[in-house]
């Protein structure tokens, strides 16, 4: 479990495939301390299981979900990349809850100056719009964020200056594919409502009210 605060921007060093599945090694410095083989590490959103530690960084292994679904496919080296340690009991949870589970693949469609801060528009996958709220938790390259705007796949986002300097999100620009997490809170409850419905009939108000919404 990861909060979507990112403590370090590392660097791919390799990416080997191996058939569908590969190997990654990423330098970093502070994610490494008190790192132990088999932790959990949020790269770019997705969580790995760390496989070897060495002075300057870790390896995991790719699994053929992970290559296919997430952006890790089609990464090289010289990538930064948003790194997290798992969260750990005690741990303050700044950000929201994020699994490290990546839903699909968004593709930034602008990075705009707002006086101080930043808007960033994304446009993502048609079948994750309906568990992305506005004010609701979205987390994109593991960055914990909060949906501003929604409209159609149109996802907007306001940056504060802090995020863009520790994060990834300075060097983004239009075009550029990210991972997406959507709230987990809001996977359920539209699961949950979709099994009291028969299948194909959707939602009205007074279905809800008469569910005690």
């Amino acid at each position: 479990m990861f909060t979507g605060l990112v403590k370090e921007v590392g660097t791919i060093r390799t990416l080997t495939r191996r058939g569908r599945e590969g190997i990654i090694e990423v330098d970093c410095a502070s994610v490494l301390e008190g790192a132990r083989r088999g932790d959990s590490v949020a790269v770019d959103g997705a969580c790995l299981t760390v496989e070897k530690l060495d002075r300057g960084g870790f390896s995991a292994f790719l699994s053929a979900e992970t290559l296919s679904k997430t952006t890790l496919g089609g990464a090289a080296p010289g990538t930064r990349v948003n790194l997290e340690p798992a969260l750990a009991a005690g741990d303050r949870l700044g950000g929201h809850m994020v699994q490290g589970h990546v839903d699909g693949v968004a593709s930034v469609v602008s990075l705009e100056r707002v006086g101080e801060g930043w808007n960033l528009a994304v446009d993502v996958p048609g079948d994750l719009v309906p568990f992305v709220i506005p004010k609701g938790s979205i987390a994109l390259a593991g960055v914990s964020l909060t949906a501003a705007r929604v409209s159609g796949t149109r996802v907007e986002v306001a940056v504060v200056p802090a995020t863009l300097r520790e994060t990834t999100l300075g060097s983004w620009s239009p075009g550029l594919r990210v991972n997406v997490e959507t709230d987990m809170v809001g996977r359920y409850v539209v699961a949950y409502l979709k099994g009291l419905l028969p299948p194909g009939k959707g939602f009205t108000v007074e279905d809800l009210k008469a569910r005690g919404f």
